[in-house]
């Protein structure tokens, strides 16, 4: 009776043993369908966000093809997002990282319809800029067409130069003077009785130009081609200057009056026959006379 007993209680055992084995194999099963099932579903959206990004950066490839200046806001919007694509590439793909990336891609979209709005505009601007270039040039060529006169160049080649950002100078001249005892100086065209040579013109305005402190050299050349004054040099690059002084002025951005003295450097006196004077502005030549001492 014993026996049976405990026969009962081993079949009864086993069979629990049973049902829980196979309730184990089946609870592990579904686990590794639903784990691959995840995976499965984690790689179809991780391709989804991919896709997704390599259109917004086909979009601003597209844009940037359709300018004719380079966009730098464009350029490093579309790197950023090529770096995007590069990491979520080489990501593991879990639930964290590809929210992650997909806040990422949302964020990237806002920006890029941002920025393509501000490209729209922009091209629309440059269109219309275009379009008033071109109306300008037509309207420009038919002056020149109609109305040859030298008035209309002269006053088209002082506005080219008006606007351009460089000092420039007018009304250049050189002549011998006579330095009396008390400072006056009196104007001679004797070599002989010439003490300096003076030499004045006048800074052009020039809006464009910044105000402060400048400096322009003069350089004196006279009939035997010797450089009077200090004769010294200046370097500009690869270039050399040898000047008769430095004309040294505070600019105000309105005409100015300037005059320098060059003096002999020798015991004789000045040099009979013609005298070249230049002004340069850096290593360019910006304005050119002459004058005889008798």
């Amino acid at each position: 009776m014993a026996n049976n007993t405990a026969n009962t209680g081993l079949k009864v055992a086993l069979g629990i043993a049973l049902v829980l084995f196979i309730a184990t194999g089946i609870y592990t099963s579904s686990l590794y369908k639903d784990k691959q099932q995840t995976e499965q579903q984690l790689t179809t959206e991780k391709n989804d966000v991919l896709k997704d990004l390599n259109g917004l950066k086909a979009k601003y490839d597209v844009a940037l093809s359709e300018n004719q200046v380079s966009n730098q806001s464009l350029i490093e919007a579309r790197e950023r997002i090529q770096g995007l694509i590069d990491s979520l590439q080489l990501s593991e793909t879990n639930v964290k990282s590809l929210w992650r990336y997909k806040k990422k891609y949302l964020a990237l979209q806002d920006e890029m319809d941002v920025l393509l709005a501000e490209n729209d505009r922009l091209k629309v601007e440059n269109m219309q800029l275009a379009t008033n270039l071109d109306s300008t040039r037509v309207q420009y060529e038919q002056s020149k067409m109609f109305n040859d006169s030298l008035l209309v160049q002269n006053t088209a080649l002082a506005t080219v130069v008006e606007n351009a950002a460089v000092l420039t100078t007018a009304n250049l001249k050189g002549y011998g003077v006579i330095e009396r005892s008390n400072g006056k100086l009196i104007p001679t065209e004797r070599a002989r009785r010439s003490d300096k040579i003076r030499v004045c013109y006048t800074v052009a305005k020039n809006k464009l130009v910044q105000a402060g402190d400048k400096e322009l050299f003069v350089q004196v050349i006279d009939p035997k081609n010797n450089i009077l004054g200090a004769n010294e040099q200046v370097k500009f690059g690869e270039q050399t200057l040898n000047y008769s002084v430095i004309s040294k002025f505070n600019y105000e951005n309105g005409n100015l009056d300037v005059c320098e003295f060059v003096t002999n450097t020798t015991e004789d006196d000045f040099e009979k026959g013609r005298y070249q004077v230049n002004v340069f502005n850096g290593k360019e030549l910006v304005s050119s006379s002459e004058f005889t001492l008798k």
